[in-house]
């Protein structure tokens, strides 16, 4: 069943994706006049990915606390564990921008959808890199758009989040935004890590927890970035370890 699902999968995705990348691009050109946040796009994405997810009938998104995304810029910070995460994260159909890996912007139909949204690349290792992500990020926050960033960097390899890095919390005190901690579980068992395989049977849940207030979030990036990732281990259901540090790289 694994073989049947990964391979239903990639058929609708290649039957799809062409058609949506033209449609998008026409959505793109049309509102570029009014729209210059690329919300009416970003939502057209939002759409194609939700139904992606839902090609397969042995899968399952859950969308909870939605009632959470406060309007306007806000800082999106999530749990990473597989490659499936982006699509169930779209199923939030709120106006944010991705940051995401430079080289998925080079990928066909896919990263030229992401160009054209205007999301935001980053090449992990690169300092000079990082700087201009976080300059993208305060861009966009200051346009009154949220920013959605994945703070472990990669994907960790149980239900338990990595150390959070404190780029993004470092983002969100200096521009005093609030921090939307966003919960996913289940998608691993669509595909762990970047697969290859699919799995046949997956329920996959997405949870918007309660944010932290611009005016709660103290002024240590290090700090905030333990304290939110205690919020993800707490709504996993796992105790946080005493005394343990988040990560002290920017992302």
């Amino acid at each position: 069943m694994r073989y049947l699902a990964t391979l239903w999968f990639w058929l609708v995705f290649l039957s799809t994706a062409p058609f949506c990348t033209a449609i998008g691009a026409l959505i793109w050109l049309v509102t570029w006049p009014f729209d210059r946040n690329r919300n009416a796009l970003h939502a057209f994405v939002c759409g194609w990915c939700h139904v992606l997810y839902l090609s397969w009938p042995g899968w399952r998104v859950r969308i909870e606390g939605r009632e959470h995304l406060p309007p306007g810029p806000s800082v999106l910070v999530a749990n990473h564990q597989s490659a499936s995460d982006i699509l169930a994260s779209m199923g939030l159909n709120h106006p944010f921008k991705f940051v995401a890996k430079e080289a998925v912007f080079r990928t066909p139909c896919v990263g030229w959808l992401m160009q054209l949204m205007e999301y935001i690349p980053v090449k992990r290792g690169h300092p000079q890199a990082m700087e201009r992500m976080l300059e993208d990020c305060r861009g966009w926050l200051r346009r009154g758009v949220a920013v959605f960033i994945y703070p472990e960097g990669t994907y960790a390899r149980t239900r338990e989040p990595l150390p959070f890095k404190r780029g993004a919390f470092q983002l969100a005190i200096a521009e005093q935004v609030p921090v939307v901690p966003v919960v996913i579980e289940g998608t691993t068992d669509v595909i762990a890590g970047d697969g290859p395989l699919m799995g046949a049977s997956a329920r996959v849940r997405v949870r918007v927890l309660p944010p932290v207030l611009a005016q709660a979030l103290g002024e240590d990036p290090v700090e905030l970035a333990g304290r939110v990732r205690d919020m993800h281990l707490e709504a996993l259901g796992l105790s946080a370890k005493q005394g343990e540090a988040p990560e002290q790289r920017v992302a």
